[in-house]
């Protein structure tokens, strides 16, 4: 028999006692989400839905950029606006999962469109944290938001307790969001719960296109032809709605009726001091913003957390918002935790109101 040279052996040994400390060199470079260079320095996606809502350019996106800069210095965000356009998100989807992302965090316009860009994101074990706006047709990995059924149930008994309390008489229009935004179905639910069993009359309802406030007021000047003087209240899902229906009834010279809004935008803020909108939602986005960061960064790095809850077979983590009126804006809008600074709201229009709301 041939024997073997004794340096030979020597190397064969060698080479199999490095084997496994090279394949746990090459798990952690493939993990693609894993600890070390390759999280420090990933690229995570910040996908918004449209530019109608002020919300995402002015605080979203600025947001959730400062929080990852925070977390991750190296990191780099892409943020990118769909403009309202489902196909438009699809190819920003594709492109940023061309550049390498570790992590998409999506606010989708349509949200069982959404389910591809889930799907094609996955299946190249990116990560996808549904934002704002959950997507029923396909589970994500993470969905953070506020409580958009509670939103639509404080909206609507706010003003529901109000034209009762003021002895309203009339019915209620309600103008919804979009009928592709599933976050716009569960307001939806919302606002009914609390309706249907109010003891006013649903005069007619509106699923708003695109959530665009040019298509509510559209639709609820044709609601005012059609029920002159018994519009009692206007049920609005969001800002950009309830500013439509109020345009309307301004526009044909009727009296405004209480109108309710979502999202606290700075044009809701001022109408509210003015009278003119009776309530909107705080929502803090800095606490969804940075919840989104600190969740999208686990997954970067390979730890996966855990849901508070369970949303469409999702795991959640949902926050409970506040309702604002006339009786609180000072201290919730304004306040040590405020999002808004009374410089910016209180203008030469509005100093007036703002000083008989105590608002400085």
């Amino acid at each position: 028999m041939k024997r073997i040279p004794l340096r030979a052996l020597v190397a064969v040994a060698a080479t199999l006692l490095a084997a496994p400390s090279l394949a746990a060199c090459a798990s952690t470079d493939d993990a693609g989400g894993g600890s070390g260079k390759g999280a420090e320095n990933a690229k995570i996606a910040f996908l918004m839905p449209d530019i109608a809502s002020t919300r995402y350019e002015q605080y979203d996106a600025p947001l959730f950029k400062a929080k990852m800069k925070d977390l991750c210095p190296k990191c780099e965000v892409l943020y990118q606006n769909a403009g309202a356009d489902a196909s438009k998100q699809q190819q920003q989807a594709n492109s940023v999962l061309a550049q390498g992302v570790k992590a998409i965090v999506l606010d989708p316009v349509d949200s069982a469109a959404a389910a591809t860009i889930v799907k094609s994101a996955q299946a190249q074990k990116v990560a996808v944290i549904a934002y704002d706006r959950p997507i029923p047709a396909a589970k994500a990995d993470y969905y953070v938001s506020f409580d958009n059924e509670k939103i639509g149930s404080l909206i609507a008994q706010s003003l529901v307790d109000h034209l009762k309390q003021s002895n309203a008489q009339g019915g209620i229009l309600e103008v919804n969001g979009s009928p592709t935004d599933a976050a716009a179905g569960l307001i939806k639910k919302g606002i009914h719960s609390a309706v249907d069993p109010s003891g006013f009359k649903l005069l007619a309802e509106y699923d708003t296109p695109g959530w665009q406030p040019s298509k509510a007021q559209e639709w609820v000047s044709g609601q005012i032809t059609q029920f002159p003087g018994q519009v009692a209240g206007v049920v609005a899902a969001n800002d950009g709605t309830g500013g439509g229906a109020i345009a309307a009834f301004k526009a044909a010279g009727a009296k405004v009726p209480p109108v309710t809004g979502n999202d606290a935008e700075l044009a809701a803020i001022q109408r509210i001091i003015a009278g003119d909108q009776y309530n909107t939602i705080s929502k803090p986005i800095k606490i969804v913003a940075e919840a989104a960061a600190e969740i999208a960064y686990k997954f970067v790095q390979g730890n996966a957390p855990a849901g508070e809850t369970t949303l469409f077979d999702t795991p959640s983590k949902l926050f409970t918002p506040t309702v604002v009126t006339q009786q609180n804006v000072a201290e919730v809008m304004f306040g040590p935790d405020g999002a808004l600074k009374a410089a910016d709201v209180c203008t030469a229009e509005y100093k007036a109101a703002c000083d008989k709301l105590g608002i400085k």
